[in-house]
């Protein structure tokens, strides 16, 4: 249980600057510290840092960056922000909108130029909502490939990676000063480690059931497909010390997860012209609204299932990425010459696929936008032959945290600052807003790269003007 001990006993040892969590956020924070001129040390839960970094797609949106123009994209700074905000309905949180949009694309030249993560854009398809593109990946499109380079370079700066070292609770002042941290060992060994400042970079509280039940309860019963130690551990340490909380209802599903197999299909499937039906073979959606939204949607079919269907060009664009070409392997995906061999393959009447497949081609062939307000203008026409994979909806991180200021400090509700605490990530408020429908894709992911940095920056500024 994540607590908060007000006292003033002895620490075992004393560092200067602790940093919990070792995912993106995290790394980066400690990348950017070091480079600063302090020594962070990085307490990471598992046997190695991989956090729900590691089971997302790995992409990050940035807007002006080196790999733009040398792909002729012409982006800004501005429209990523009007971008941002036409998804969140206007409602995404302000400060940490300047912060994630203004630096965003000078944090991906960073790790690039500095540290070598040689990030390359998605040319060959947009994702919903983002009016560039502007979806930055390392090689494989994979969040693995992104930690392990992140980890790497952490290694080659000197960083200390602690693993193993749960961290159960922040030791503070009563006026909401972090002295310090108590971890707990595998073997059940306390340490009390005592700091002169603390970033808190253990993401959102996804995986919490009681949390989730609390701010989210539509998905309460969702599989969640974020990492297990998404605790909630920085709000609840953070409301315990006074903190403020927004957006706690904000939130990313997903409506395209492998189901049984529990492996992420890319939302390119959908977006180049594919669909979905429910059991019954039938469309139940406009799904151009988004993947995040897609969550409820699938959530709220019989059994809370759904197919996805496309076709070979598809998936070859679809191929980029290892999930999918992962999900290939492990047999989720069929593949059928016609309408009917499809839906034999999928256990389903062909009448109603075959049906949905005439539909959705006679909308391609018109430019038209169906009864549920799909625009199909543009899209190609599916051409045998057909792919289909199961697929259910998900929780996948939360978008609500901690309140924190242009410099990643928790913020009060009143606006003032706990002195020594920042966040980062899912720990702090994101920009997706209150509601599924606000989160635009890589929202995540920005804001554990672009806080995670600043809260780095900052707190080794703070540390080492108290030496």
């Amino acid at each position: 249980m994540s607590r908060v001990l007000f006292d003033d006993l002895p620490f075992d040892t004393t560092i200067a600057l602790a940093i919990i969590g070792g995912g993106a956020a995290g790394l980066c924070a400690a990348l950017a510290a070091t480079e600063a001129g302090a020594e962070p040390v990085v307490f990471e839960r598992d046997p190695l840092p991989q956090g729900s970094t590691a089971l997302s797609a790995g992409l990050i949106p940035a807007p002006a960056t080196a790999a733009q123009r040398a792909a002729g994209i012409v982006d800004s700074t501005e429209l990523f922000a009007l971008d941002i905000q036409a998804k969140a309905h206007g409602e995404a949180d302000p400060t940490v909108l300047a912060l994630a949009t203004e630096g965003a694309g000078p944090a991906i030249d960073w790790l690039t130029d500095r540290h070598g993560l040689a990030f390359t854009v998605i040319g060959d398809f947009s994702y919903p909502g983002h009016s560039a593109r502007r979806m930055h990946g390392l090689a494989s499109r994979s969040g693995a490939e992104l930690i392990d380079r992140l980890r790497a370079a952490a290694e080659r700066a000197g960083v200390a990676i602690l693993t193993g070292a749960h961290v159960t609770a922040l030791i503070a002042r009563p006026d909401g000063t972090a002295r310090g941290l108590e971890l707990t060992r595998p073997d059940g060994a306390v340490e009390r480690i005592g700091a002169t400042a603390v970033v808190l970079a253990c993401n959102g509280y996804g995986g919490n059931k009681h949390l989730v039940a609390s701010h989210i309860p539509e998905l309460e019963q969702a599989l969640y497909f974020g990492h297990a130690g998404n605790q909630g551990d920085a709000v609840l340490w953070g409301q315990a010390l006074g903190a403020g909380l927004k957006h706690m209802t904000g939130h990313q599903g997903h409506g395209s997860v492998a189901h049984p197999h529990g492996i992420l299909i890319s939302w390119a499937v959908i977006m180049e012209g594919g669909f979905q039906v429910n059991a019954s073979g039938h469309r139940f959606w406009n799904e151009a609204q988004g993947y995040s939204e897609a969550g409820v949607a699938v959530l709220g079919q019989p059994g809370g299932i759904a197919w996805d269907i496309f076709d070979t060009r598809i998936a070859g664009i679809a191929g980029q990425f290892e999930d999918f070409r992962r999900a290939g392997a492990a047999g989720a995906i069929v593949t059928a010459e016609t309408p009917e061999a499809l839906a034999q393959a999928m256990k389903m009447s062909p009448q109603p696929i075959r049906e949905t497949l005439e539909s959705v081609a006679g909308f391609k062939r018109n430019g038209g936008t169906d009864v549920l307000g799909r625009d199909w203008s543009g899209l190609p026409q599916l051409v045998p032959p057909y792919r289909a994979v199961r697929v259910t909806g998900a929780l996948f991180h939360t978008q609500g945290g901690l309140r924190v200021d242009r410099q990643a400090r928790v913020c009060r509700p009143d606006g003032s600052v706990l002195p020594n605490l920042f966040a980062a990530g899912g720990a702090a408020v994101g920009v997706s807003g209150p509601h599924s429908s606000g989160y635009l894709s890589g929202n995540g992911l920005v804001t554990a790269v672009v806080l995670g940095r600043i809260a780095g920056a900052e707190a080794a500024r703070q540390v080492l003007d108290a030496s």
